[in-house]
């Protein structure tokens, strides 16, 4: 008998080893949400302490200043009994009066190390959520691959040895889209979009025509009617590049007979258009298109595709957005 390996089953609520992941999902959350509290409570008060004690220390400062002047105007009578508690008696409503202000400082300064506080532990909190989405989604998405991949070794044992090359071709193929995916995962987990730009002035149009050539090459049956006009943007070529055969590749999975790309100037922009003659953008999707694995039950995608556009068109400034039908217009702006 051949060595069997374990089979991948997917529940509603449960992952591969049986634990209720909604449960756990819900715990770690309350957990996580926790600690941050803990940690924004712990941060406000440093951040009044530092406060007070220098509150304080002007507050002592100002009490003396007080008392010397007072002391210097009846310094003759502070010989006597009397005079001392006249004194005394004086100072008490300075002495009220600094504590009060202080009191105010205190209500204001907890307020503002509150504010100043949270916007410190922002950042941290928006970093821990893009890692933890991106350990989701790769979580999420691999589930498909590597349950395939398990299927096809297990199938592949004790047959023949043409069915194990066949198994180990569509095991590299998937190893090489899962690879694929996990690039496109990381580039949608980019801490800033700028940052992660390398810009040079780039002929818009001859990235969109080598895109078209490469498309027209991989897709014969399929005419593309292109009019390309050069475009000269600040970007980052490569992206751009993922862009334009992002949004050309998904309109040749719909197209039906032809696919139409248009890029021009106009109004101090770069526009590029891609249209096909498939059926449009099914309707339940037309209001999440952009949002990661947003993808038609009949898509053959990952579902990243146009969230990728968008983080590239956002990146450098520009937009994109679904024009109805099955149209799609990216703007950059021009250099």
């Amino acid at each position: 008998m051949g060595l069997r390996l374990p089979r991948f089953e997917q529940h509603e609520s449960a992952g591969f080893d049986g634990v209720d992941r909604d449960g756990v999902g819900r715990r770690l959350q309350a957990r996580r949400t926790g600690i941050e509290n803990r940690a924004l409570v712990r941060l406000t008060l440093s951040y009044l302490t530092v406060f007070a004690a220098v509150v304080a220390g002007l507050s002592v400062v100002a009490y003396h200043f007080v008392e010397s002047n007072y002391r210097s105007i009846v310094a003759p009578a502070l010989d006597t009994p009397e005079g001392q508690a006249g004194f005394e008696a004086a100072m008490r409503p300075a002495l009220y009066a600094i504590l009060s202000c202080d009191a105010l400082l205190l209500l204001i300064v907890g307020a503002a190390s509150y504010a100043l506080a949270s916007a410190a532990l922002r950042p941290l909190a928006l970093a821990r959520e893009r890692e933890e989405r991106f350990a989701a989604d790769i979580a999420h998405e691999m589930r498909t691959p590597l349950g395939a991949i398990a299927g096809l070794a297990q199938a592949a044992l004790g047959g023949s040895e043409e069915d194990a090359q066949r198994a180990l071709g569509t095991i590299a193929r998937r190893a090489i889209e899962s690879g694929d995916l996990v690039g496109d995962l990381l580039t949608l987990a980019r801490v800033s979009d700028a940052d992660a730009l390398e810009r040079e002035p780039v002929d818009l149009g001859d990235v969109v025509r080598h895109v078209c050539r490469d498309a027209a090459a991989a897709h014969p049956q399929t005419p593309i009617d292109a009019t390309i006009g050069n475009a000269i943007v600040l970007g980052d070529e490569r992206r751009l590049l993922q862009l334009a055969r992002n949004l050309v590749e998904n309109a040749y999975e719909r197209a039906r007979s032809r696919v139409t790309v248009e890029l021009a100037a106009a109004d101090d922009y770069a526009v590029l258009s891609v249209d096909d003659d498939g059926p449009g953008v099914p309707p339940e999707l037309a209001g999440r298109l952009f949002e990661r694995f947003a993808k038609g039950n009949d898509s053959r995608g990952s579902g990243l595709g146009l969230a990728i556009c968008r983080w590239v068109a956002t990146a450098h400034d520009g937009d994109i957005r679904h024009a109805g039908g099955a149209r799609f217009i990216a703007r950059l702006p021009l250099l």
